[in-house]
């Protein structure tokens, strides 16, 4: 049943990637990101779970994960930042579903002389699981690192490494001080490096809770992958949805100002409406049916007072006193044109505006409809049924910060 499971979200994944089409230029711009990802879904379809270690300076990593692996992989020294990029090295279970754990060793957060420290934190959140080294108890810095993998939903471990001259109380102290800087509604375990208690607990976590970590990392990188994608693509597109919503907003007012007929005047408007909201559906990727563009129009109306009532009943009025102005002009010797341009002016104005408006609005209806895929991986996290109190209570971590963060309002028009 695991097998067939760990299958069946391997194929979803690997359908929603080939539906995502990117152009070369996305492809480009995000290669970095789609590398990673199709590296975690073959690590996911070859049941291979990666492991990084994290942690400041000298509280030894690298000396956690030779223990082990029973040998001097990687490389210590008695200074600290001996480790200066990300190491690589797997170790094999024996008799267990997950075999292979690819594990990953990286320089203290804290050393001056790593080049690019997002990256390495990078490829560590990119883990199905943290181990988080601390030699003792755990300042501001070291809080910090450990939210920022909480609310990416990591599952993190606390490894307290460098206890042996400590005695059992101080030891105790230490375990309660950190419990009081973590958050309260998190269990994060603290294990302490002591003889095989780390090993064991490993190949205990990955028996347990290793397909179902594996899973969820591979997920949540589609769906960081996903909301890159969506950004980039809102980013580009708000531009051009700006510049056609002025260029619409040009040609209405011209036309509301320069025809003095009301009925001329509503058709031109309404026509000129339905097309700004057939352009922004093009720019937004979602070519609509010019039922479904005249239906948009009418719900944005209806909904939006001022939209309703303004382009008509005011519009209205003002060309009936354009009208009049007109029709009186051989009575008054022409005296009674001279409100004829500020009154349409004001109408043009109005135009303007309420062209915007409605813009807005379609751009924001026409988002909410538009879709990169048929599948998001977000729906499928939600779908997934947790039994494991531990892991359920890492993703609503996830879920709530995703919701959070990811409000994409601001790149619309």
């Amino acid at each position: 049943m695991k097998q067939i499971k760990i299958n069946n979200n391997y194929l979803m994944l690997k359908d929603w990637w080939e539906t995502v089409d990117l152009t070369n230029y996305e492809k480009s711009f995000f290669n970095r990101e789609i590398i990673s990802f199709n590296q975690q879904l073959f690590r996911l379809k070859e049941k291979k779970i990666r492991i990084g270690t994290y942690g400041k300076s000298g509280v030894g990593k690298s000396s956690i994960l030779n223990s082990l692996l029973k040998k001097d992989i990687f490389k210590t020294d008695i200074i600290n930042g001996s480790t200066r990029e990300i190491q690589v090295q797997e170790l094999t279970l024996k008799d267990q579903t997950i075999k292979n754990i690819e594990l990953l060793d990286s320089p203290g957060f804290d050393f001056c002389k790593i080049k690019f420290p997002d990256k390495i934190y990078s490829r560590i959140n990119n883990s199905d699981l943290v181990l988080f080294v601390v030699a003792g108890d755990i300042n501001r810095n070291e809080v910090k690192e450990i939210n920022s993998f909480i609310k990416d939903g990591k599952k993190l471990v606390v490894i307290l490494n460098k206890i042996d001259l400590l005695k059992t109380n101080e030891v105790k102290e230490i375990i309660e001080n950190i419990k009081f800087k973590l958050p309260k509604d998190l269990d994060i375990p603290i294990i302490i490096n002591h003889k095989n208690n780390l090993k064991n607990y490993i190949t205990k976590t990955v028996n347990q809770y290793g397909e179902i970590l594996l899973e969820l990392n591979s997920m949540q990188l589609a769906d960081k992958l996903f909301l890159q994608i969506k950004e980039h693509r809102l980013k580009r597109r708000q531009k051009l949805a700006q510049s056609t919503i002025g260029k619409f907003s040009t040609i209405k007012a011209s036309a509301v100002a320069l025809n003095p007929f009301i009925l001329f005047d509503i058709a031109g408007s309404y026509a000129i409406d339905t097309a700004l909201i057939g352009e922004l559906s093009k720019i937004y990727g979602l070519n609509l049916k010019s039922e479904s563009t005249r239906k948009i129009f009418k719900n944005i109306s209806i909904s939006n007072l001022f939209l309703g009532v303004t382009q008509v009943s005011i519009n209205t009025s003002f060309n009936l006193i354009r009208k009049v102005i007109l029709m009186t002009a051989p009575f008054t010797n022409g005296l009674s044109l001279l409100p004829y341009g500020p009154v349409a002016i004001i109408q043009a104005a109005i135009a303007v505006h309420s062209t915007k408006i409605l813009g807005k609005l379609a751009a924001k209806e026409i988002y909410r409809r538009s879709k990169i895929s048929s599948i998001e991986p977000f729906i499928m996290i939600q779908n997934i049924v947790f039994k494991e109190p531990e892991i359920f209570n890492h993703m609503n971590f996830y879920l709530s910060n995703r919701n959070l963060n990811n409000n994409f309002m601001s790149f619309l028009p």
